[in-house]
This record gives structure tokens, sequence and C-alpha cells, in this order.
């Protein structure tokens, strides 16, 4: 923060408040889905490694390890690895079972080869950087009045930019996968599968928020450089 301050204070940070509360919206949004149907039970009583673990096989996707991670809400697929991890793999509540089968639906567009989510691992280093180095770069620009600076900090934070749109059509289908899969499987009835809807729709949300952030930020930075 220190690094964008004197900037921040600037009418350019009106351009982030939507997306700020579209952020604060989408994790209060989450956190109540998710701990609503955290207490819920599904009828089947199966838990959600088990629940992973069926559409895994159905789909033919069985080099896959599921394992537990730690944290709330921390649940991931790792293509590196293929590792599937769960915070809550014996949990037979309807958001864990909903949360499991979604990164169940990352592991499959691993296996298909699906085009999206080749591409964000891919840029996934770069983007990491371009994280890390954007403001301070275009900040030091700003400071001692370096084109280049500015322009290298533009650039690589649009790497990041990028990273955050690429991510919104992973997620979403990873969502549409694990409904349909969970609707095949017969693992929940109608009504859970709503439930289950109820949470990835919010879950979703969170990337929409982080790709609205990223972009108005890119928007700032532009809006800065042209005022400079």
């Amino acid at each position: 923060m220190a690094w964008g301050l004197p900037f921040l204070m600037g009418p350019s940070i009106l351009i982030l408040l939507p997306a700020l509360a579209l952020a604060a919206y989408a994790q209060w949004k989450v956190r109540s889905t998710y701990g609503r149907y955290a207490r819920v039970g599904a009828a089947r009583g199966i838990s959600a490694e088990a629940a992973a673990r069926w559409i895994l096989e159905h789909e033919r996707v069985p080099d896959v390890r599921i394992e537990r991670t730690t944290g709330r809400l921390s649940d991931h697929y790792d293509p590196r690895k293929k590792a599937l991890r769960l915070s809550d793999p014996s949990s037979i509540s309807i958001a864990a079972i909903g949360v499991a089968a979604h990164e169940a639906g990352h592991a499959i567009q691993h296996a298909r080869d699906f085009m999206p989510l080749a591409l964000r691992t891919a840029i996934v280093p770069i983007a990491s950087l371009g994280s890390q180095l954007a403001f301070p770069l275009f900040f030091l620009g700003l400071i001692f009045r370096f084109d280049v600076l500015i322009t290298a900090g533009i650039l690589t934070f649009s790497a990041a930019v990028l990273f955050t749109l690429i991510t919104l059509p992973v997620e979403f289908d990873a969502s549409r996968r694990a409904v349909a899969t969970l609707r095949q499987s017969g693992l929940v009835n109608e009504e859970e599968l709503g439930a289950v809807k109820e949470v990835l729709t919010a879950a979703a949300l969170t990337y929409v928020a982080a790709a609205a952030m990223a972009a108005l930020q890119l928007l700032m930075l532009l809006s800065a450089s042209r005022r400079r």
C-alpha cells in the first residue's frame, strides 16, 4: 500500500468502488450460502470424498489422488500433481458434496484437455509475477517520470487481469460439469441439487468480483498514466 498511497488518494480510487462493493457482497454470499448448507446433510449420506471419487470413476479419470487440505473453503484441484484436495472430505453436507463435485469437474477438464484450463495453468507464473511487480513498477515510473517503467507496470498487470478473465469460463464449466454429473449419479435428489447450484453460484460470484476488480484496477492505472 505504501507505493500506491499518494495515487490512491486521488479521484481514480472511485473507479474501484463498484468492484469493492461486489467483492464484499460476493464474500458474504459465499460464506452465508456455504454455511447454511454445510449444516444440511445429503439424504443418501454419501461423503464429499465418495462423491468426488464416484464422479472421477464415472468420467473415467482414475489417476487423481484425493487428499485432505487445511483451511475452510480451501478445496482445489492441482493439475501439476493430479491431486484433488478437500477441506472436509468426510462431510456428508450438501455444501461439501457440491464443492467436491466442482473440484472433480476441474480434474475432468484436465483429463479432457479443456483449453481454458490449459491456458490458465500456462500463464500462472506470469500472472503471479505481474500481480507482485505491476504496482511497484508503475509507481516507480510515476515518481521518476520513467515511461518504460510505467508501461512495464501496465503490461505486467495486464497478465494478471487476463488470468482472472480466463478463470471465469474455467470455473463456470467446472460447476456445469458438477451439476450434470451429480444429476446423473443420483447421489443427491433434485431438492439437494438446487442447493448445490446455490452454493456453486455463490462461489462463482467471487470469481466475477475478482475479474471486475482486476479490470478496474487496470483501468485505474491507464487513467493515471494518461493524467500524468
